[in-house]
């Protein structure tokens, strides 16, 4: 049938919906692709910030999993597979698009068993990494690889995590294609604001420099790295205070470590905030202190607000960060060389700002998030042609 005589029914399956880049993309997706072309889905963990905004989609099915986790649970795997399975089938899914590690394994599986026509996979970062326990890598790289072989398409956020699933043996090369994680560019430079009173509300002294990281309290962005970074810059640099902005699992632990070190009144712990662009306004630096990523998010917002990066050089972030250019970056775990290059940019404000300029420039128009749905569009059509649907 030709592409245009029909809508394809498309789902998108996603582990759990915090505040965080995939899944706001995600949503973003689905509340922007045409209803002309495509009935749309979603399936989900029935836990996350942002549950309600995705309740709140027009034209989107909502589907919740509570058995759909992220650790390793063989009996609710398997109850999360067969309800993924029986969606499928009763939805008569044509596409199912899936993101994150678990929600990608299972929904693909629970597709291929429902003879859904069209499977893809986003990695917003491969679910192995360096250093992780050598057996539990090996059993991810072992899924992801069996997986791969019943994938349709393969989206990258980044260069880096194809050139990774390329050398691990996860499906063949022409599988392949990046579509950056975008964001809504012009919302992060026109920002208007008093940079005053938005440092007071967040507990900030007028006259002080910022450096502020944004994130998941969770092992993957060593949050605690951020800390221990703030009280190298701070013994240097005693005008300086840090914001960390985000929520998770490891809130109880970087509580304790802001006490130990004596930090209570340097850094401030926001929670989740949805003021971000004015936020970005206020700070002078942003850091990330993560072990592994795919392409994060923050890093397009921070350049598009024109401010420089100090982060780990790990996967996709030298796609965006360039050393020396628009930003720094250093090896995972070494506190001492990102809080030496913050203290750089805090002592160079004219060096800073031309930092900034440039990652303005670089962030048009590689990361625009209609940019991104455009070409997700593109891709099923594409998919569909192939497959004669």
């Amino acid at each position: 049938m030709n592409s245009t005589k029909r809508r394809y029914h498309v789902l998108h399956a996603i582990t759990k919906l915090e505040l965080g880049g995939a899944q706001e993309n995600t949503l973003y997706t689905l509340q922007n692709l045409s209803r002309e072309r495509y009935n749309l889905f979603l399936a989900a963990n029935d836990e996350g910030i942002l549950i309600e905004k995705a309740k709140e989609l027009r034209g989107v099915k909502t589907f919740f999993i509570p058995e759909l986790i992220r650790p390793i649970n063989p009996i609710k795997d398997l109850i999360a597979l067969l309800r993924l399975f029986r969606f499928c089938k009763r939805e008569k899914i044509d596409i199912i698009h899936t993101h994150s590690s678990k929600a990608g394994i299972l929904g693909r599986w629970a597709a291929r068993l429902a003879k859904v026509p069209i499977i893809t996979h986003t990695i917003h970062g491969w679910g192995f990494y360096p250093g992780q326990n050598p057996l539990k890598r090996g059993l991810f790289i072992f899924l992801e690889r069996m997986t791969g072989r019943i994938t349709d398409r393969l989206i990258a956020v980044s260069r880096a995590n194809i050139k990774t699933g390329i050398e691990n043996r996860i499906g063949e090369k022409e599988k392949y294609t990046l579509i950056r994680s975008g964001i809504k560019l012009l919302e992060f430079q026109n920002v208007e604001g008093n940079i005053a009173e938005k440092k007071k509300e967040l507990g900030l002294e007028e006259d002080t420099k910022v450096v502020a990281m944004i994130a998941c309290f969770k092992p993957q962005k060593a949050p605690l790295d951020f800390i221990r970074v703030a009280k190298r810059v701070i013994e240097k640099k005693p005008k300086t205070q840090f914001l960390l902005i985000g929520d998770g699992e490891l809130k109880a632990a970087i509580e304790r470590l802001i006490k130990e070190l004596n930090l209570e009144k340097k850094v401030i712990l926001t929670g989740w905030r949805r003021d971000i662009p004015q936020i970005l306004k206020v700070i002078d630096v942003l850091a990330l202190t993560s072990r592994w990523e795919g392409l994060p998010r923050v890093f397009p917002e921070a350049m598009a607000s024109g401010l420089p990066i100090v982060a780990t050089e790990v996967d996709g972030a030298p796609e965006a960060v360039e050393e020396g250019v628009n930003g720094f970056l250093v090896s995972v775990g070494d506190i001492e060389g990102m809080a030496e290059r913050i203290i750089t940019l805090l002592d160079n404000p004219e060096r800073a700002e031309g930092m900034g300029r440039k990652g303005r420039e670089k962030v048009f128009p590689e990361f625009d998030i209609d940019l991104m749905v455009k070409k997700i569009d593109n891709l099923y059509q594409e998919l569909a042609r192939d497959k004669g649907l």
